[in-house]
């Protein structure tokens, strides 16, 4: 049975904050309140093929004292920092060596829904909202936020390959926070264990949609760093999401309510509204799909494209670029109309001229 020697859990809050974030003025505000700040960057062979545009930025926020199943222990705090407005704490709470994984599935467990996190993470939210308002562009607080849990193994008490720890029956249950005594059946463990990757034989990434493991002993974060970016991406696409709704409710709502006539169109407040909406949104869509650039099918590329399929990025990429092609039409639509209004409004004009003129003419005529 494997036992865990070196071995921690990183817990993710996500939650965005503002619309852009000035990423180097963030590094100022930080440095200058005694926390260690760095950007985030790969290490490992072949990271060349990953790159960052603007790198987000990590910063150490020191030690706080956290209760996981009635034991108060110390977690490392963290914060990290997206140019497209998204800010995630991250706690680094370590595990108790010589447990099985078996065993440690009811300690994940807690991790995975914890409240205890999630008030810690809130007070510390609070906290940097402040510090870091100046560098914020149009902050705010979305309602809702994710949640990950990265569950990270640096060593076993022996040194297993990658096929072995694989092999434990206990990895999938762990992974989905299971700790009941029934086993999980034959096509939920396969489907569990399905998107896997192991550079090395001595090495394994394993993603699912909550949580991920990683045994990893050359103590490389580069995987880590992948997810992050990848749940960075999934929260600002919800986001968006509830934005374009909200919007597709306003325009037709506008569009009901207001009653023009002849010379008076009631679309241009509505239309000149949406139009800075769609350039707003057409920005921020592009800069989150381009926080990472993938060049070429190496290991970190393939992990990647498995946390993006995982956390199905791709499905909330769809549905907000429908959202947004139907907000475009929308305009479309309206300036349409709108054009049309002016074409009647000119042809109005024209008209009303032409029997003035006429008009002038008869009066000058029988003054003759």
């Amino acid at each position: 049975m494997l036992r865990l020697k070196d071995a921690s859990a990183l817990c993710y809050r996500f939650f965005d904050v503002a619309d852009s974030a000035d990423l180097e003025q963030c590094r100022a505000l930080l440095s200058g309140a005694g926390s260690g700040v760095r950007r985030v960057g790969f290490s490992r062979a072949g990271s060349a093929y990953v790159q960052l545009p603007n790198a987000p930025l990590a910063a150490d926020l020191g030690a706080r004292p956290l209760t996981v199943l009635g034991r108060v222990r110390e977690v490392q705090l963290g914060v990290r920092l997206f140019d497209h407005g998204c800010l995630a704490i991250v706690m680094r709470v370590p595990i108790d060596a010589g447990q099985s994984l078996d065993e440690v599935a009811p300690f994940a467990d807690e991790l995975y829904d914890s409240k205890a996190i999630d008030v810690l993470a809130t007070d510390e939210l609070a906290r940097l909202r402040t510090l870091l308002g100046p560098a914020f562009e149009h902050p705010h607080l979305w309602e809702h936020h994710e949640e990950y849990t990265v569950l990270c193994v640096r060593a076993f008490e022996t040194k297993p390959q990658a096929t072995e720890v694989l092999a434990d029956p206990a990895l999938a249950k762990l992974i989905l926070g299971e700790v009941g005594p029934v086993a999980l059946s034959e096509r939920e463990t396969r489907e569990v264990l399905e998107h896997h990757h192991s550079y090395t034989n001595e090495d394994l990434a394993l993603m699912e949609w909550n949580a991920a493991f990683l045994y990893e002993p050359s103590g490389s974060e580069d995987i880590v760093d992948l997810l992050e970016i990848a749940n960075a991406q999934l929260l600002e696409l919800r986001y968006f999401d509830s934005v374009l709704d909200g919007e597709l409710t306003r325009v037709y709502d506008g569009i009901d309510m207001n009653k023009g006539s002849i010379l008076y169109s009631p679309y241009r407040k509505v239309l000149r509204e949406l139009m800075q909406t769609v350039i707003e949104l057409s920005e921020f869509i592009e800069r989150v799909e381009n926080a990472l650039k993938i060049v070429g099918d190496v290991y970190l590329a393939r992990v990647y494209e498995s946390a993006v399929l995982q956390l199905r990025v791709k499905q909330w990429t769809e549905q907000v670029s429908r959202k947004h092609r139907l907000l475009v039409q929308t305009y479309g639509l309206l300036k349409g109309e709108l054009d049309h209004d002016r074409s009647l409004t000119l042809e109005l004009m024209v008209v009303v001229l032409i029997l003035l003129e006429i008009l002038v003419a008869l009066v000058q005529v029988r003054g003759h």
